[in-house]
């Protein structure tokens, strides 16, 4: 992204230098991770937090799917969520593309949410606004040494799909992201077409596929 807003090689990694002097500090555990598998324990999520991880907290949490057509159905979520939430965006005129990768992880010390006793609060670990008692669950895991956390997508329409969130960069066996691939995602009013062109993959999703929601009520007729 650098690269448009220099003249050459040399200037963009000064350019690089400069900004890396205003991040953040890089955690001792991420040393030698890749920019993209440490940036979710170097930033601070956004105000409002995520499922395993409250607003303004230090410690990091690294969301994957096992399946990429599960990533590819949180982020058709998120881009409603975007449009419900900043009313009068225009939508694009063509498709965006995103950049989907795969990444090993290696622990000893993760909790399933989707078997056993805790299959039984699943209406508590699959609430789709308050993220609140996950956060307190995820407090107590990180204070008890677990690593990861294993539990069920609400956002994919196809299947119940599973996710990981990962608490500590220990828990990520890779040191560099594997097998990218290129998506597109084209957002219509109402829809959004998503397919990738190698292996060819495509898929659809609607409104209703994230029923329940009242934050994307806005979008809705």
């Amino acid at each position: 992204m650098t690269l448009s807003l220099t003249e050459s090689l040399d200037d963009q990694a000064l350019l690089e230098e400069e900004i890396e002097v205003v991040k953040p500090p890089l955690p001792p555990e991420c040393a030698g991770l890749h920019p993209l598998l440490a940036a979710p324990f170097r930033y601070a999520p956004y105000p409002w937090g995520s499922r395993f991880r409250r607003a303004h907290q230090r410690d990091g949490a690294f969301y994957a799917a096992e399946a990429v057509t599960t990533a590819v159905a949180e982020m058709a979520f998120y881009r409603f969520l975007f449009l419900a939430e900043a009313p009068g965006t225009r939508l694009p005129q063509g498709p965006a593309e995103y950049s989907a990768f795969s990444v090993r992880g290696s622990t000893a010390f993760c909790v399933d949410l989707t078997t056993g006793r805790l299959a039984s609060y699943a209406h508590i670990w699959r609430e789709k606004e308050d993220y609140s008692p996950c956060q307190a669950f995820a407090d107590s895991a990180r204070t008890s040494g677990l690593e990861a956390i294993r539990y069920e997508s609400v956002r994919d329409p196809e299947q119940a799909g599973r996710n990981m969130a990962l608490l500590t960069p220990r828990a990520l066996s890779s040191r560099e992201p594997l097998n990218f691939q290129t998506w597109h995602l084209f957002i219509r009013s109402g829809l959004i077409q998503a397919w990738c062109e190698w292996p060819k993959v495509q898929r659809e999703y609607r409104l209703d596929d994230f029923a329940g929601d009242s934050r994307l009520d806005a979008l809705r007729p």
